[in-house]
């Protein structure tokens, strides 16, 4: 029997059937055949590669895996993504490289294997996934960064993420936000700079779009969160929840952005929300779930009043004809990428001591402001 005719058996009894009695029966097959390994694993490329097409990238697919499955089926997917990378045969952009730069920093898993029958259910439980995986809006980078650009704004950018590192690092809080203030200074000039540079010198630049994770708990509030950084920085973000992801639409320095200081926002957030929690406890009051809701969405909504009210007043006049522009082409690629989204409101904000608690964290965080031009 061929290595191909194990691995198409063992996918007709376990792929398109639910339950462990189908599961058991093929990894029963594959386990009785090791030759079948090496086209078991070319099996795994082809869905990985299929699902490319369909609009995922690595992050996610990793993303998806770690949220429905197990520890051992992120590292098996893992493995199977950097086995299929240098076959990929399709040109991808810096954020899609990024992600397989992640991956390989992890390095290939140490743990040891488990026996066979409990290497091929681990392997036939993830096939049965990627396969029954929807198709995702396509992100695809239709616009490559201008490469004399590229030099200078990784420079600031690598700064920014020193700066917000040591700030979520260090245990002293003056320091933390002396950091993040310098950070938010560095990232309102580098956005500046940038509209500046595209009013003066139009590039044909176009919107592009990047997947941001937004995981339970408090998955709501976080992605309202995400929706009022977004915003204030010329974006726009569509909030995937079954999925757990926000997609982002925004022009490419607005979207790094974007990701730096929602990470921000939510270490500051979870740093001021582990003190307050502290607190009630210190005076007899015991906290609940509620609380680190309502605690969490006052947050998000707080910020994100304070993200808009420095969005409408501290932008120049100078920059509004090139803003005008950059949001309408922002909104039409939005459009096209979700022609039809719909609205939710945040659930279970009962608590009003952690709404207080999130809306007094909110009016410390560290938000920054663009500044006016000269």
């Amino acid at each position: 029997m061929s290595t191909s005719s194990t691995v198409d058996r063992a996918f007709r009894a376990a792929l398109h059937e639910s339950g462990d009695t189908a599961l058991d029966t093929g990894a029963s097959l594959l386990a009785a055949d090791p030759a079948a390994d090496i086209e078991l694993a070319r099996r795994g490329e082809e869905f990985l590669s299929t699902l490319w097409r369909r609009g995922w990238q690595p992050a996610d697919v990793v993303r998806i895996v770690r949220r429905r499955l197990d520890d051992v089926h992120v590292r098996t997917v893992s493995e199977l993504i950097r086995a299929q990378a240098p076959r990929d045969d399709r040109p991808r952009g810096p954020r899609w490289k990024a992600q397989l730069e992640r991956l390989g920093a992890e390095g290939p898993d140490a743990s040891p294997r488990a026996d066979r029958f409990s290497h091929a259910t681990a392997v036939l439980e993830l096939y049965r996934l990627l396969l029954r995986l929807p198709a995702l809006e396509p992100l695809d980078e239709t616009a490559a960064p201008r490469p004399r650009d590229r030099r200078p704004e990784s420079r600031m950018l690598g700064r920014i993420r020193a700066l917000l590192a040591k700030a979520e690092a260090t245990g002293f809080p003056e320091e933390a936000e002396a950091l993040s203030a310098k950070a938010q200074e560095l990232m309102a000039r580098h956005s500046v700079d940038e509209a500046v540079l595209a009013s003066r010198e139009p590039s044909g630049e176009v919107p592009g779009a990047c997947r941001i994770e937004v995981e339970p708990p408090y998955e709501q509030a976080k992605a309202v969160l995400l929706d009022a950084v977004a915003g204030a920085n010329h974006c726009r973000a569509v909030w995937n929840e079954p999925f757990g992801f926000s997609t982002v639409v925004g022009f490419a320095s607005d979207l790094e952005a974007v990701e730096l200081l929602h990470t921000s926002l939510l270490v500051q957030a979870t740093t001021a929300m582990t003190r307050a929690e502290a607190a009630q406890r210190a005076g007899g009051r015991k906290r609940t779930k509620t609380f680190r809701q309502s605690f969490m969405a006052a947050y998000a909504h707080r910020v994100g009043t304070r993200l808009a009210a420095a969005a409408e007043t501290e932008v120049s006049d100078d920059l509004l004809p090139v803003l005008a522009s950059r949001a309408v082409a922002v909104t039409d690629r939005t459009d096209r990428l979700f022609p039809e989204t719909t609205t939710t409101r945040l659930r279970g904000v009962s608590d009003a001591a952690g709404w207080e608690e999130g809306a007094r964290a909110a009016d410390g965080a560290q938000v920054g402001a663009h500044p006016r031009l000269p």
